[in-house]
């Protein structure tokens, strides 16, 4: 019989302290597969479906490593590929965390494109601190342009988690000429605020060091892409805003 400590996960990379992968110092997973293509990508390694042994991975091994970095984080957070196309792995090892004396401590958080039926947060709700969702367009075809996918189930899984008092922040990625337009900022800014006018967002501006070459090239966001971004969002309302550039 499978538990959720022996459950297997295809992971393809484990970092013991980051932080840049949610609030304080964070020990990540990064699982392999993803349901995008995301054009600008910066772990593109990470798209294809796992395959080979050298990918599986227990929650007993993920544990073990885990219990000697927990008194140097805050918590855990579960990255990808797409860490939502793993559920079972992931509750599995974030009941471990939970369960565990020397780890019961840490948060469990995962970062998630979103592209996953709202059930499946159902799922991890009882164990999940939180949510870090990527919109990488409101506009549909945008969306489909930078990831090859629709964004349905992206907005209803904002609106789910902030329901849940689950959704930590919503990351826009700035892809100059692709989703920085005013007009369609104002729209994605009115949106938000729609599901919760003070929520926390990140504007992160796309650097390509570690990007796949596309036709047409990609640019790199500038600092006035991101502030200019910034500014029509924090004229809209009162947001709690972080900018990277």
């Amino acid at each position: 019989m499978v538990t959720s400590r022996t459950a297997t996960g295809f992971v393809a990379d484990v970092i013991d302290i980051s932080f840049v992968d949610g609030p304080g110092s964070r020990f990540v997973v990064f699982l392999q597969g993803c349901n995008f293509d995301c054009i600008a990508c910066h772990n593109p390694q990470t798209i294809p479906c796992a395959t080979g042994d050298h990918f599986a991975t227990t929650v007993d091994d993920v544990m073990e490593r885990l219990r000697r970095a927990a008194p140097f984080v805050r918590g855990i957070t579960v990255s990808g590929g797409e860490a939502m196309q793993q559920v079972e792995f992931v509750r599995g090892l974030f009941c471990a965390v939970k369960a565990d004396a020397a780890t019961r401590h840490l948060t469990c958080f995962i970062d998630s494109n979103g592209a996953c039926p709202t059930r499946a947060w159902d799922e991890l709700a009882p164990v999940l601190d939180g949510a870090m969702i990527d919109l990488k367009s409101l506009d549909s075809r945008a969306h489909e342009t930078l990831t090859g996918q629709p964004n349905d189930s992206v907005l209803a899984s904002i609106d789910h988690l902030q329901r849940l008092g689950l959704l930590y922040e919503v990351r826009l990625l700035i892809v100059p000429g692709h989703n920085d337009d005013d007009c369609l900022l104002r729209q994605t800014g009115m949106w938000l605020a729609g599901v919760d006018p003070k929520m926390r967002i990140k504007v992160i501006g796309l650097h390509l060091h570690g990007t796949r070459p596309h036709d047409p090239p990609l640019a790199a966001a500038t600092r006035d892409d991101v502030d200019r971004a910034v500014a029509l969002l924090d004229a809209l309302s009162p947001f709690d805003i972080v900018a990277v550039a």
